[in-house]
């Protein structure tokens, strides 16, 4: 077998002419070159070069040569692909995220963390944190952003921030002229329009709330369509209030357990690829020191 660095040795000698430039540019002395290349011809059982001068080839030699021109690039061009996947330059990454943080969170991070990276790729799913969960969970996506839940299974989190709820309503209803914080009982008599974040929410006062309601919406401008047009109110964490209609207004409840906790998952016992742990620990750095401009209480 003839060893890759044989054949570069050879391509060298042969675009050169000569063995004293090519061992200049190889940094290897040319006693060294002139076995290397009789080792070629050892093993072919044929000259490559029709004089000791090593000036031109041989039929054979230039056989040899384009066949490991070719093979010389390839080979490069490969060892470049590896490298730049190892050192996280390259790849695919897959993410599902909740609406709120793909909207607010993630575009700002993105743009600088795809600077320096031409060949990465990013698959984005915006869904609910039931979804994201379950994405993360079959192996459809790399990392997942959602709201935490109690348990589980398969699955490892690291928690980034808390985000409070709030109560979103039309600017018009009495809702919007209470108090500047409301509590679970100011909301009986209005209907409730109860969504997939909500449904982790603790307090009593809301699931007698929450049994009441007639209609559950997971899409996050449908809800807020159905709110706009007067059919109820709805809570929503913060985040995802940063950027509501005109006709829309928010206030917070005095409850301190309706919090939303955010965490970025994986599937657990799974060794990351190299732009998976690094878009991993950036992002909740990045996430955390962006936390305080939109109300949000980071994690540590």
């Amino acid at each position: 077998m003839i060893r890759l660095e044989a054949l570069r040795a050879f391509v060298e000698v042969a675009d050169h002419g000569n063995i004293k430039d090519a061992s200049e540019k190889l940094f290897r002395t040319p006693s060294a070159l002139s076995m290397t290349l009789k080792q070629i011809e050892d093993r072919l059982g044929c000259p490559l070069f029709e004089t000791d001068r090593k000036s031109s080839l041989t039929e054979m030699g230039k056989f040899l040569y384009n066949q490991s021109v070719v093979l010389l690039r390839d080979y490069d061009r490969a060892m470049e692909r590896i490298e730049a996947q190892s050192k996280a330059r390259s790849g695919r990454l897959r993410i599902a995220s909740v609406p709120s943080v793909a909207t607010m969170l993630l575009p700002p991070f993105l743009q600088g963390f795809l600077q320096g990276r031409p060949d990465l790729d990013i698959d984005l799913v915006d869904t609910d944190s039931t979804d994201v969960r379950l994405l993360v969970e079959t192996g459809q996506v790399d990392l997942g952003i959602a709201g935490t839940a109690p348990d589980v299974p398969g699955l490892e989190c690291e928690p980034i921030f808390c985000d409070p709820f709030k109560l979103v309503c039309r600017t018009d209803s009495q809702l919007a002229d209470k108090g500047a914080v409301l509590d679970w009982s100011d909301l009986t008599g209005h209907p409730l329009i109860i969504n997939e974040a909500t449904r982790a929410l603790p307090a009593p006062e809301f699931q007698r709330l929450a049994r009441d309601a007639r209609f559950s919406v997971r899409n996050v401008t449908s809800l807020l369509a159905m709110v706009s047009a007067g059919m109820g109110i709805t809570l929503l964490p913060a985040l995802a209030t940063v950027s509501l209609a005109a006709s829309l207004t928010t206030r917070p409840l005095r409850d301190p357990a309706c919090l939303r906790t955010v965490g970025i998952f994986w599937r657990a016992g799974r060794v990351p690829s190299p732009v998976t742990g690094l878009f991993r620990s950036e992002f909740a750095a990045a996430a955390r020191a962006q936390a305080g401009q939109f109300g949000l209480q980071p994690l540590t």
